[in-house]
């Protein structure tokens, strides 16, 4: 039993008359109430909606469809012998009306006499100030890695699959942030398909994820077919990443390691922190979500943090997953006074989180310029560690050269020496362009390309080293203080 039902248990022992739980799977939840009531010995679980009246009682079935108003007064009437737990379901849609709120204010009291519980469910949270007070409000979670494995060995079961452990762990896993509902509706197709469930209906899963979070405004499922291959240079970012991975195992838990919080990668343009994020996806094999931090701000009062909240919420039932802030120093880097310190809320409640965590969320935020980024961002114990990719050196030019021409001109033979020479203050983004423009050269005179199609291309390109040599010297200054890990 996980820590939600045991809250969930103790509450009606202690006689918690009145119970909201927000929640959109009434089946997982109805499941949940019945394995309680069985380990608490209560007699009687009844519920009931608006068309097909009470479910659960002998003699009563039926009864009140049509008739909210009803049903509360059953309750009321019910012998105190017999201990009985009624689930009303969608019930918000009748909770501003006068005779029903009363109805519920005068249950609150009498209810404790008793040993009767009134739990309504709900989507919605409970839109009536007045009756807040008086109710004890739940939010059931997604199903946790237990429910999930529980839930896809029973399918397996039932449908003669043969899964071994590994396989209903690398299951249960991907299904993560999916509901029961869900899980089932992506088991079914692949029992049609395929006429069992296997490793192979992660693809699936993964499809089914997509699109939950589209429905999303503010997250983004990034799919990406880079890898650390493809990023030239930034070894020592490259090693920290790798121990980080480590870090996510059962092993790390038993060895006393917390579960690695994330990374803040800064440094100009064009030198690879976007491309790493969408690498460390791929290499870890874990879903990458975007966040768009302007879609978080909303005009409405109270609207951004509430749009934060859910974000977290999506984001850690999601896990293990990556969750990355692009350009964070353009979202959290006005002024508070001029939005009225949402902002600032809206930060607050994100660095609270990280420093909190206990879910595998691995949070990779990039900024392009430092002197942007708030104070309480850059502490120490926000993110793991903080790195700052400068535009590569010699060495890491020739990998990023070499890598570019591999991909499109696999036959190429001449010596890159003499463009390395040219192109210092050139960043790897800068590099892969210059390769593009050589072979546009080479291409329009249809030919292989040759070494002075890159010399030609290269001369021709005016890096931002130039451009915005003031902002790269002050990350540079910066880094240097100690503030800052090198990722080369």
């Amino acid at each position: 039993m996980n820590s939600w039902s045991k809250n969930l248990e103790l509450l009606i022992k202690s006689r918690a008359s009145l119970i909201w739980i927000k929640t959109k799977e009434e089946e997982r939840l109805e499941n949940k109430l019945n394995t309680i009531c069985e380990r608490l010995n209560i007699k009687r679980f009844v519920y009931w909606d608006y068309v097909r009246g009470i479910k659960g009682a002998l003699n009563e079935e039926g009864k009140f469809s049509n008739n909210p108003l009803g049903v509360l007064n059953w309750l009321r009437e019910q012998s105190h012998d017999l201990s009985t737990i009624l689930l009303l379901k969608d019930f918000h849609k009748f909770y501003d009306d006068p005779s029903i709120n009363r109805t519920i204010k005068e249950l609150s009291s009498s209810l404790k006499e008793t040993n009767h519980n009134l739990i309504i469910s709900s989507h919605l949270l409970p839109s009536s100030e007045e009756l807040d007070e008086l109710m004890t409000i739940l939010n059931l979670p997604l199903p946790d890695q237990e429910e999930l494995k529980n839930l896809l060995r029973r399918i397996a079961i039932n449908t003669n699959s043969n899964l071994n452990e590994n396989d209903l762990n690398e299951l249960a896993i991907a299904s993560s942030g999916l509901t029961e509902i869900k899980v089932k509706q992506v088991t079914a197709k692949a029992l049609t398909q395929r006429g069992k469930i296997s490793k192979e209906d992660i693809k699936d899963i993964l499809e089914e994820k997509k699109q939950v979070i589209a429905r999303s405004e503010i997250l983004e499922f990034f799919e990406t077919k880079s890898n650390q291959d493809d990023i030239g240079g930034l070894k020592v970012l490259k090693v920290w990443l790798n121990q980080r991975y480590c870090a996510f195992s059962k092993e790390a838990r038993d060895y006393g390691l917390p579960i690695p919080r994330g990374v803040l990668l800064v440094g100009a343009q064009g030198t690879g922190k976007s491309l790493t994020a969408k690498s460390i996806s791929k290499s870890w094999s874990m879903p990458l979500l975007r966040l768009d931090v302007g879609r978080l701000f909303s005009s409405l009062v109270g609207s951004s943090e509430a749009r934060t909240r859910e974000t977290i919420i999506r984001a850690e039932a999601m896990s293990p997953c990556i969750l990355w802030i692009d350009e964070i120093d353009k979202g959290f880097g006005g002024d508070a006074r001029s939005d009225g310190g949402t902002s600032q809320r809206v930060l607050a409640s994100l660095l609270t989180w990280m420093a909190e965590k206990e879910s595998s969320v691995f949070v990779i935020a990039t900024a392009n310029a430092i002197d942007k980024l708030p104070a309480e961002l850059l502490r120490k114990g926000r993110f793991d560690e903080i790195f700052f990719l400068d535009l590569p050196n010699p060495e890491e030019r020739l990998s990023i050269l070499n890598l570019h021409l591999k991909k499109r001109r696999p036959n190429y033979n001449f010596p890159l020496s003499t463009i390395i020479d040219r192109t210092e203050g050139y960043s790897g983004a800068e590099l892969e362009q210059a390769v593009i423009e050589g072979m546009h050269i080479s291409f329009a005179q249809n030919r292989e390309l040759m070494e002075k199609d890159l010399i030609k291309a290269v001369s021709e390109l005016v890096p931002l080293s130039r451009t915005a040599r003031e902002q790269i010297d002050l990350l540079k200054e910066w880094s240097s203080t100690g503030r800052a890990r090198s990722a080369s």
